[in-house]
């Protein structure tokens, strides 16, 4: 019925009206926190672009780890930079590599066994180029090169054993090569590793909001850029393609990156797909608000709030984001 005899204010008069008809709601068990580990000890480097991350050693990793834990946060993401960085990308599959010996670290402490450990799984951190792959170059112009999928793909998956050997409860390919996904549930299986489920990066777009990341991970392409196998922003339709091929290869959850200029995607998967599914609010999303936080142009705690709400709203179970042990403590 129409106005006045419906009359949608009713329902907004007080915050505990507001709460008991809320839709959607946030909480930090359903947020995950990026950790950048580092070689070292006592390391804590903040990120100039990302104020308030840090590339940190493996025991600082611990300290911000024991908080994330205190806030009920849901878990960690996890990346690495290597001391050393090659073509094949050792330091991604090498048992001993930085996020292998942090992932055992934290496993080691008893009082973190609430977070979920998710390891980030790709070669861009570790190798000297700076790709998700393997490169082949067909002449001796730089941008004459072709990442090698299929090459990549097999060490994309040794990779994943490793870091799941090494006790990551989850693995999380974030390279968008062809077959990745079969290849590593296959690597798994082989390892006796098949209760490890893979979170796979199912519509990661070539976008402009990853660029403090590059500056966090080290991990620019040194030519080229990578809009040969990450997506290309216009396409709604084949990112349905890309989840279905990953789902049917064996992913157990997907994650949808960058999160703010793709709602539509996170909408429509989760519109198609009954699986757990996630967003990430990836660098530059963080940034731009920092900035404008800096500035007081933006109510930090409300549009922080607003931004991730608007995630979950879009059809997220879990979000990915820089900002978790800051909304963990306003949601607590």
């Amino acid at each position: 019925m129409a106005y006045p005899v419906t009359r949608l204010r009713r329902l907004r008069r007080t915050e505990a009206l507001r709460s008991l008809v809320r839709e959607t709601r946030l909480h930090p068990g359903a947020l995950i926190a990026p950790i950048f580990v580092c070689p070292g000890e006592g390391a804590r480097r903040e990120i100039s672009s990302m104020p308030g991350v840090f590339n940190l050693s493996i025991d600082q990793a611990i300290v911000e780890a024991r908080e994330a834990a205190a806030l009920g946060i849901g878990g960690l993401l996890l990346f690495g930079l290597p001391e050393r960085k090659d073509e094949q990308a050792s330091g991604a599959w090498d048992a001993n590599g930085i996020v292998q010996q942090a992932i055992r670290a934290i496993k080691n402490e008893h009082a973190l066994d609430s977070l979920v450990v998710v390891a980030d799984v790709c070669l861009c951190e570790y190798t000297s180029h700076g790709h998700c792959g393997v490169v082949k170059k067909n002449s001796t112009r730089a941008e004459a090169y072709e990442i090698q999928n299929d090459a990549s793909a097999a060490l994309i998956a040794k990779t994943a054993v490793s870091l799941a050997q090494a006790g990551a409860d989850i693995v999380a390919p974030s390279d968008m090569m062809d077959g990745r996904v079969a290849a590593i549930r296959a690597a798994l299986d082989a390892a006796q590793l098949e209760p490890t489920p893979i979170l796979s990066y199912a519509s990661k777009f070539a976008s402009a909001f990853y660029g403090p990341f590059r500056e966090a991970a080290d991990s620019a392409p040194q030519f080229g850029d990578r809009r040969s196998y990450q997506m290309d922003g216009a396409n709604l339709r084949e990112a349905m393609r890309e989840i279905e091929q990953d789902l049917a290869e064996g992913a157990d959850m997907i994650l949808m990156k960058p999160a703010l200029p793709y709602l539509d995607v996170i909408h429509a998967a989760r519109a198609r797909f009954d699986v757990p599914m996630g967003a990430y609010q990836v660098s530059g999303e963080y940034s731009m608000l920092q900035a404008a936080f800096a500035r007081g142009w933006l109510d930090r705690d409300h549009a922080m709030l607003e931004s991730l709400l608007s995630i979950r709203r879009a059809g997220a179970d879990f979000i990915v984001t820089y900002f978790a042990r800051e909304a963990a403590k306003l949601l607590g």
